[in-house]
This record gives structure tokens, C-alpha cells and sequence, in this order.
């Protein structure tokens, strides 16, 4: 084992102590960014020499990062500290390594899933052209651009190793499992029945409740796998199951209703792999369902409005409250904000008014009759509230377009690998990542969260996974093909 000279070590202690009175110099005289500066050249030493683990510490990050504007406010931007541009570097340094060094196998750029991110990113580019906004457009461009490029497209070479997936599993369950703590806490001193303050208690962490209880319930299919997966050490699975036990508390008393609701969608989901039914019969199924539904609605919409169910601490008074679109105001202005998408649709049908632009212009398209208590014109009430009709009214019709066709080639790719991949064990990792983006994708009719790194980050990264399984035991396929040609 080497060890540090006296002379070495004496550097050290001298250097650390300069570095100690300086920074109390500076302190004294208000400057205090040195020890930010410093960690300068370390950061720029693991973009360029140890990608991966700058990449895992921003995943650990994530859910312990806060906004800029909690702490200065009237600023121009926001950005999340110190997410954000720790991002930026890991975009940076592997654009400039494949410039540098080639792309590589540049097939996963091909595969069907990458070909609607690419697709969705170049209609988001030009939609960002025609902005009514310019600025506001180019900024939500380059921030879901890097959101994309460092946990979808990076993430899909870090990938090529199962332990690498854990890992990333790991670092934000690891640390979502320290906000819950953090928010349990807080929510205690008020008492864990207190629904109103279940709002607010897990700040600055998340913005609110339902951002905290989509990540919560995106992490509990990972959990069980964790806690019941053969390979798993004794240790291992201790650790998973008390993360599931946490994660599903701490979901509980968050009073996010679209979260709940996303936990039973994912749980009949997996009823249906269960059957092991092909992924056309799911489709048709969801469609004529969905033509059922539509051909329903006034019958729906009326039982609907008998319901006068206000949101409540008692859970089945709450869940009851989830169909209640007569009285219960955040019910009543999710409506608003998609009846006023619906609006700015119809006036830009092709290109949208602008990637980002939504909560800006959305204020004249909502009627007198469907505003509530909540609603607002300023441009401090959120976006549309789905993941959907947002695109929709930003990007237009090629714009919802490009996401449909991202959950679309996301599903079937998993889908299929669940019928084709010989090893159980990539089975169950595939069936709890589609479980967990099911569960966002059910929440993302309800709500948008795809603009911050809380969501960006497992979401992409999860579509990361199934490419990643898909693309590399193709490759394993072909190579055990190729040593069975060869052999005599």
C-alpha cells in the first residue's frame, strides 16, 4: 500500500492550511465562492477521467438539490444547485470524447426508442424557431436537451454493465429515501394526519407534494426487486425492503392522490404481464377501452359531478375525492389549465406557441365558467398539468406526436423483452422499470414534472434501461451466433 513522504505530507498540511486562511480572509471580506472554485478543477478531473462517477453523484444529487431562486430571488433563470450544471459538464465532456474519439457503436442512435427522442428533439428545435417567446423557448430547449443527452443517451454506454443499472437505481433511491426521512420528520411536528401541510413539508427538496409522490411511487417497483431478486445478498435485501416499506409510508402520507392513482395503474399492469398477454392485445385492449370511455363521457362526467367529495387527511374521504369535479378546486383547475391548452391549440395547431411558453400564454384562453378559487393570469400557477396536452399547446400536433411515439417504442421495446430475454433476472429488471414508468406516465396526465431534474432524471434514465437490455443482448445474441458458426 503507497503511502505519502513527510515531505508530500507536509505539502498537503500546508496547502490545506493556506487554503483554510484564505477562504477565511475572503469570508471575512463577503466573498465566499472560493471553496466553489476550488471544487473546480476536481469536478473537471472526473468529467474527463471518471465520467461514470460523476454521473452516479449527480443521480445521488438529484433529489437533494434546491432551486436558485429559493435563496435569490428576482432573478432572470432558474437552476437547480448543483444538478444542473454538474449536467452540463457530463454533456459537455462526452460531446467533446466523441467528437474526440468517434460515437462509437453509433447503433443505439438507431433503435426505434432513440429515433423518437431524436424526432422529438428536432420538432422541439423548430417549434423553438417559431416560438411566440424566443428566449423562454430556447432556454426549456437546451434544459431538456441536456436532461436527455446526460441520462438517456449518455446513460445508455454507462448502461452496457447490470451493475452500472443498480447503481443508478441506488444513488437516487439512497437519497430519495433521505428527503422522505426529512419530510416524515417535518410532518410530524404537525402531525401525520395534517393533509394541508403534506403540501409543503418536503421543501426545498420538491416543489410539493406531488412532485415528492411521483418520484416515491416511481422507486417502489425498484425496491421490490431489490428486496426479492435471487442474487440479492441477505444485507441487500433487508435494505430494499426497508426502502419499500419507507418509500410506500412516506407515499401514504404525502396525500398525492395522481401518485396513488399511478401506484394501482402500475399494480393492474402488472397483473397483465403476469397473463403474459402480447403487447398488440394490451394495445387493443387500452384503445377500445379508451373508445369506450369517450363514447361515455357525458354519462361519466355526469356521475362525476354528484361526487362533492372534497380532498381530506381521511384516505378513503381522499381517494373519493379524486373523481370529484364539482367542487374540489385542484380537480376543478387541472380542468381549466386543460381546457386553456385545448384553446391554444386550436389557434397554433402545427407549431405551438413555443417550447415553455404555456405559462405565459395560457391566461386569455380560460373562461370565466371553468376558472376557480386557485386560478391565476399571472405566470406563477404552473403549467398545463400533463405531460400531453403541454406539448400539445407548446409544440403542436408533431409535438404530442413525437412523445406518444416515446411511449409507444419504450412500451413495445419492454414488452418484447419480456417475451424474449432468456435470463429471468433481466426479465424482472425490465418488468419493474416499465412499472415505473408506467407509473409516471399514468401520473403525467395529472401532472408535468419532466422540466425538472427530479423526474428528468429517473424517467430518462429508466427509458435508458430498456434500450441499454434490448441493445446490448442483441449483441450478446449475435456474438454467441457468431462463436456457434465458427466452432467446427
Amino acid at each position: 500500500m503507497n503511502t505519502l513522504s513527510r515531505y508530500d505530507r507536509l505539502i498537503v498540511y500546508v496547502g490545506v492550511l493556506i487554503f483554510i486562511i484564505l477562504n477565511a480572509f475572503l469570508m471575512l471580506r463577503e466573498f465566499f465562492w472560493l471553496p466553489v472554485i476550488a471544487m473546480v478543477p476536481v469536478l473537471l478531473y472526473y468529467a474527463f477521467f471518471s465520467l461514470n462517477k460523476l454521473f452516479f453523484a449527480v443521480v445521488f444529487l438529484t433529489p437533494l438539490s434546491v432551486e436558485l431562486s429559493r435563496y435569490i430571488t428576482d432573478i432572470p433563470f432558474d437552476v437547480s444547485l448543483p444538478t444542473e450544471p454538474l449536467i452540463l459538464i457530463i454533456v459537455a465532456v462526452a460531446g467533446l470524447s466523441w467528437l474526440h474519439r468517434g460515437a462509437g457503436n453509433a447503433s443505439i442512435f438507431f433503435h426505434p426508442v432513440s429515433l423518437a427522442v431524436l424526432f422529438y428533439l428536432a420538432w422541439l428545435l423548430i417549434s423553438t424557431m417559431a416560438s411566440t417567446m424566443p428566449v423562454v423557448s430556447i432556454k426549456f430547449f437546451f434544459v431538456r436537451f441536456w436532461f436527455i443527452a446526460a441520462f438517456f443517451f449518455v446513460a445508455i454506454r454507462i448502461f452496457a454493465y447490470q451493475r452500472n443499472i443498480d447503481r443508478f437505481i441506488w444513488c437516487y433511491a439512497a437519497a430519495l429515501a433521505l428527503v422522505a426521512v426529512y419530510t416524515l420528520y417535518n410532518h410530524a411536528e404537525y402531525g401525520l394526519i395534517a393533509q394541508r401541510e403534506a403540501h409543503w413539508v418536503v421543501r426545498p427538496f420538491y416543489n410539493d407534494h406531488t412532485s415528492y409522490g411521483a418520484a416515491l411511487a416511481f422507486f417502489i417497483p425498484p425496491m421490490f426487486y431489490f428486496a426479492f431478486r435471487q442474487k440479492s445478498t441477505v444485507n441487500t435485501r433487508r435494505i430494499a425492503g426497508f426502502l419499500l416499506l419507507l418509500f410506500t409510508f412516506a407515499l401514504i402520507f404525502s396525500y398525492s392522490r395522481a401518485a396513488w392513482v399511478s401506484v394501482a395503474a402500475a399494480l393492474a399492469v402488472w397483473v397483465v404481464m403476469k397473463m403474459r398477454l402480447s403487447f398488440s392485445t394490451v394495445l387493443t385492449v387500452t384503445l377500445l377501452s379508451a373508445v369506450m370511455v369517450f363514447m361515455l363521457r357525458h354519462e361519466i362526467i355526469m356521475e362525476m359531478e354528484r361526487n362533492t367529495q372534497d380532498s381530506s387527511a381521511d384516505f378513503r374521504e381522499h381517494v373519493r375525492s379524486i373523481t370529484n369535479i364539482s367542487s374540489d378546486a385542484s380537480n376543478l383547475e387541472r380542468i381549466n389549465r386543460w381546457n386553456a391548452a385545448i384553446g391554444m391549440f386550436r389557434e397554433k395547431p402545427l407549431f405551438g406557441w413555443g417550447p415553455g411558453t404555456y405559462m405565459f400564454m395560457y391566461a386569455p384562453f380560460q373562461y370565466s365558467y371553468n376558472r376557480t378559487i386557485i386560478s391565476t393570469n399571472l405566470a406563477d400557477g404552473g403549467d398545463a398539468h400533463s405531460e400531453y396536452l403541454g406539448p400539445l399547446s407548446e409544440t403542436g400536433v408533431p409535438g404530442l406526436l413525437s412523445v406518444l411515439a416515446i411511449v409507444f417504442f419504450t412500451l413495445f421495446t419492454g414488452f418484447r423483452l419480456l417475451h424474449t430475454l432468456k435470463d429471468h433476472d433481466r426479465r424482472l429488471l425490465v418488468t419493474v422499470v416499465l412499472l415505473s414508468l408506467i407509473t409516471y406516465l399514468v401520473h403525467g396526465v395529472l401532472n408535468n414534472f419532466l422540466h425538472t431534474d427530479k423526474l428528468s432524471v429517473p424517467f430518462w434514465g429508466f427509458a435508458a434501461i430498456i434500450v441499454a437490455i434490448d441493445h446490448y443482448s442483441r449483441r450478446e445474441e449475435e456474438g454467441e451466433k457468431a462463436e456457434g458458426t465458427a466452432s467446427p
